[in-house]
């Protein structure tokens, strides 16, 4: 063997050496449990979301755009009245502007929508502001959760999570015939489920012809906020 065969060679042989020494230290984990809980809270539904819209049509672009102004100007003078942060806030939506064309393919004017959106904690004040808007019509209501019901929910639905979670592992722990277990890792996801359908007291089409003040007769549902906790543990 000349003198570069031996250092090849011998080359091949420390990182033989080394892998092995490598594979040698590194054990695998034993006794480690994966396993998830969960829990779920129900909660009334506090944020009502209530979208007023207005479209309008006529044969030149300019027109349909200052017909849509004036409808909202009107109506964002009326809203911004009871307007009040976190329990009524008002902003406008979408506003479009397209033509509009013939059978015969030719293009034969404009069409225009525009919306206004009333969004907020405050059922009543906002029901009753949409009930006084007489240029824009009621074409959409939602229901969620405002920002603290979102955070509160969560605290409460982590802790018992949290609890599942625990007891959980230990009785896990027992039934495999150990004492105890100790806590390798873990992650905490959120999210709202999806809620229940609220029910209107009235029908869309009967609120859009209503021609008074009186409130827009809503009720909210519920929502649910689920919470998982996953990971593992070391039995021991």
């Amino acid at each position: 063997m000349n003198k570069f065969q031996w250092m090849v060679a011998s080359a091949t042989l420390a990182a033989a050496g080394a892998a092995s020494a490598q594979t040698m230290t590194v054990a695998q984990p034993e006794n480690v449990l994966q396993l998830s809980a969960m829990a779920t809270v129900e909660v009334q539904q506090d944020l009502l979301s209530m979208t007023l819209s207005t479209t309008r049509e006529a044969a030149d672009a300019a027109s349909v755009q200052s017909e849509l102004r004036i409808a909202l100007d009107a109506a964002l003078t009326e809203a911004r009245k009871n307007a009040q942060p976190g329990q009524l806030d008002v902003r406008t939506g979408n506003f479009n502007l397209s033509p509009r064309y013939g059978r015969d393919g030719k293009m034969s004017g404009w069409r225009g929508s525009a919306e206004l959106v009333l969004e907020g904690r405050d059922f009543p004040r906002i029901t009753q502001t949409a009930g006084r808007i007489g240029t824009l019509s009621v074409s959409n209501v939602g229901f969620g959760l405002s920002r603290e019901q979102q955070a509160k929910t969560e605290i409460d639905a982590q802790a018992e999570a949290i609890d599942n979670f625990k007891q959980r592992a230990a009785e896990l722990s027992r039934r495999f015939g150990f004492t105890g277990y100790t806590l390798r890792e873990v992650s905490v996801n959120s999210h709202q489920g999806g809620p229940m359908q609220p029910r209107m007291m009235m029908a869309m089409d009967s609120m859009a012809k209503a021609a008074s003040d009186a409130p827009v007769p809503v009720e909210a549902g519920k929502a649910n906020v689920v919470v998982n906790v996953s990971g593992s543990v070391q039995l021991k």
